[in-house]
C-alpha cells in the first residue's frame, strides 16, 4: 500500500497530512500544500479538488517545492495508483464517444502521430492496467492518469487534448531569455516577446516568417533546435522571427492546379505529387496563380526545391505577387507536398 505525506509549506514545513488512499479534497485537512513526500508506492496529485486540473505523477521520493512541477498553486486532491500485475491493454479513438480512427495498444507509444497517423486521442477504453496520457510526443507536457474504464470525452474530464504541434520561441540566441510556446498560428509574436532570435520545435511542423501577419521571408521549421535565425532562415543576426503558422497533419491525397498567369489564366497543370522542375515537366516558366484542393504545399523559387519558399494551404491564390506573403520578384521553379512525417 502506498503512503504520501503533504505539508503546508515548502521544504516539508508546517502542518502535515498523511494519506494512503484516494483523497478528493485535501482542504479539510490542510489549508494548502506546497510540498510532499512519497514514502511508498505511486500517486497522482492534482491542483484542484475532485481530481481535476493539472495532474502530476509522483514516485517514491521527496518533492520540496511545487514550483518544481511548474505550478505555483497547492495540491488539492490525490489518487493512489495500485500496483498492477498482468497485461496492459487500451483502445484509443481519434474522436469523442469512441468515434473515428481507433487502435489498440499493449505497450508504450512515444508518438501516436508517427505510429498510427492519429492527430489526437479524444476518447478511449482502458481494458487492463493503468496508463498515463501525455500532451506531447516523447512523454512530455501535461499528463492524464487513466484507470480501467471507458472515457467518452477527454475534454470533459479537463484534458484539453494532445499537443501534437509545439514550438517554443526565445528572445535571444541559443534559447536564452524569455520564451513563448504555441501550438497554433500566431500573427504577431511581438505581443509576447520583444524579439525572437532562436526557437525549438518540440513536435510537428511550422512556417516561420520574418514579418508579422505571415509576411516576408518564410521557411519551414521541422522538429529540432534552431539556436539562431541565421541557421534557420538565412536571416541577418539583426532580423527576428515575427509570426508563425502551424501546419496541420494531412491524411489523404494531395491535389493542386497551377497556372502560368494570374487569375487562373494561361497554361494549367494539375499536380498530385512533387515536382522538382515545372519548366522540365510542364514547360512552364513560372506559376503566377494556384488552386490548392487537397493537402499543404511548399513552392520554391528554383528547381530541385531550392531558394526562397512559399507555403500554400487549401484555397484559391489568384496572384502570388499580391498575396504579400512572399517576395514580389519571386518566381516559382519547383513545388513539393508537406507530408505528415514532419
Amino acid at each position: 500500500m502506498g503512503k504520501i505525506t503533504f505539508y503546508e509549506e515548502r521544504n516539508f514545513q508546517g502542518r502535515s497530512y498523511e494519506c494512503q488512499s484516494d483523497c478528493s479534497d485535501m482542504t479539510p485537512n490542510l489549508s494548502r500544500s506546497q510540498s510532499c513526500r512519497v514514502e511508498s508506492g505511486c500517486f497522482m496529485v492534482y491542483d484542484r479538488p475532485n481530481y481535476m486540473g493539472n495532474q502530476f505523477f509522483l514516485r517514491r521520493g521527496e518533492y520540496s517545492d511545487n514550483m518544481s512541477f511548474g505550478t505555483s498553486g497547492s495540491f488539492r486532491s490525490c489518487r493512489q495508483i495500485p500496483q498492477h500485475r498482468g497485461s496492459f491493454r487500451i483502445k484509443i479513438y481519434e474522436k469523442e464517444n469512441f468515434g473515428g480512427q481507433s487502435h489498440e495498444l499493449m505497450e508504450d507509444s512515444d508518438n501516436i502521430m508517427e505510429r498510427y497517423r492519429m492527430s489526437d486521442c479524444q476518447s478511449c477504453n482502458v481494458m487492463d492496467g493503468h496508463w498515463l496520457m501525455y500532451e506531447q510526443a516523447q512523454f512530455r507536457g501535461k499528463m492524464m492518469y487513466l484507470r480501467p474504464g471507458e472515457y467518452r470525452s477527454m475534454r470533459e474530464m479537463g484534458f484539453s487534448g494532445m499537443k501534437l504541434n509545439s514550438i517554443i520561441f526565445y528572445e535571444d540566441n541559443n534559447f536564452q531569455g524569455r520564451s513563448y510556446e504555441t501550438s497554433s498560428d500566431c500573427a504577431e509574436l511581438t505581443s509576447y516577446l520583444s524579439r525572437c532570435n532562436s526557437c525549438r520545435v518540440e513536435s510537428g511542423c511550422f512556417m516561420v516568417y520574418e514579418r508579422p501577419n505571415y509576411m516576408g521571408h518564410q521557411t519551414l521549421a521541422r522538429r529540432g533546435e534552431y539556436p539562431d535565425n541565421q541557421r534557420l532562415m538565412g536571416m541577418s543576426m539583426s532580423d527576428c522571427i515575427c509570426s508563425c503558422r502551424m501546419i496541420p497533419t494531412h491524411k489523404g491525397q494531395f491535389r493542386m492546379r497551377i497556372y502560368g498567369r494570374e487569375n487562373f489564366r494561361g497554361q494549367m497543370n494539375e499536380l498530385l505529387d512533387d515536382c522538382d522542375s515545372i519548366q522540365d515537366r510542364f514547360r512552364m516558366s513560372d506559376c503566377q496563380s494556384a488552386h490548392v484542393m487537397d493537402g499543404h504545399w511548399l513552392l520554391y523559387e528554383q528547381p530541385q526545391y531550392k531558394g526562397r519558399m512559399l507555403y500554400l494551404r487549401p484555397g484559391e491564390y489568384r496572384s502570388m505577387r499580391d498575396m504579400g506573403t512572399g517576395p514580389m520578384d519571386m518566381r516559382i521553379g519547383s513545388m513539393r507536398r508537406i507530408m505528415d512525417s514532419c
